[in-house]
């Protein structure tokens, strides 16, 4: 189930999402302008390498080109190959720039960056003597995923489903595309039990949860949790709905005060 676009309207520019796809569309075209030496060097050296971060290996000096800490930070905008790099910016494109227009640009930079940490520090401490160096924004992407599950759980979402050599579109609501993407990831991290390298799924899970506690205290008051899953809120955008305040225009009434409803 691979997403393509959702109908979820914002009103911001989404310059930092935006921003963040040049970058790390720009750090990737700086791998690939390496030879294969340098390129395995630089991924060793900016990738995030679990016992490198607890200290419990060091990495020659030759190597290395930033501090332990900073590295759970560089290796969110290194990628493995195209296909990783072309899924992970799709996910932020369709999702990113909602979450973005619910927090505003700032916040956006500081929730994006956080849940990246926690969706880095999930895997390293799933496997803190890994020595394979850990790379992409999944992570963090994954954080924004979880974040817009909440704040736009009936959103429609339209998904392209492979089905042998033929191939379905149809619009689903982002609670069940999210929903299925985060069980997902704990199946396949279940059957790639005990593999070496592969996909950080723990990552995955990390960045996920961490969006969905991190969206409550970001968000704008403005933005409802769970929006069209409660009365009161749009069923698609979750954008709180406005109340007629006076009479109808050319209404004989004259002004009076507004009925007020059960919500006050």
């Amino acid at each position: 189930m691979i997403p393509l676009h959702d109908d979820n309207p914002t009103v911001l520019r989404p310059v930092v999402t935006i921003g963040l796809i040049a970058a790390c569309v720009l750090v990737f075209l700086w791998q690939q302008s390496l030879s294969p030496e340098e390129e395995v060097r630089a991924v060793y050296a900016l990738g995030l390498i679990p016992a490198v971060l607890f200290g419990e290996l060091a990495l020659p000096p030759v190597i290395v080109m930033v501090p332990a800490e900073l590295s759970i930070i560089t290796s969110m905008f290194l990628h493995g190959g195209w296909l990783h790099l072309a899924g992970n910016m799709l996910y932020l494109w369709i999702f990113g720039n909602n979450i973005e227009d619910a927090m505003g640009h700032a916040r956006f930079v500081v929730f994006y960056l956080l849940c990246g940490i926690a969706a880095a520090l999930a895997q390293a401490v799933e496997d803190p003597g890994s020595v394979v160096p850990m790379v992409g924004a999944s992570g963090a992407i994954g954080g924004i995923l979880g974040g817009y599950l909440l704040l736009y759980p009936r959103a429609r979402v339209l998904v392209l489903i492979p089905l042998g050599f033929f191939s379905q579109l149809i619009r689903i609501p982002a609670l069940w595309v999210l929903g299925f993407w985060f069980v997902l990831q704990f199946i396949q991290s279940a059957l790639s039990s005990g593999q070496v390298g592969g996909v950080a799924y723990w990552a995955h899970i990390g960045g996920f949860i961490a969006g969905m506690v991190l969206i409550i205290p970001f968000r704008n008051k403005a933005f409802p949790l769970l929006a069209g899953l409660r009365r009161g809120t749009s069923h698609s955008t979750g954008t709180p709905k406005t109340r007629r305040r006076g009479p109808r225009a050319g209404s004989r009434r004259g002004r009076r005060p507004p009925r007020r409803g059960p919500w006050g």
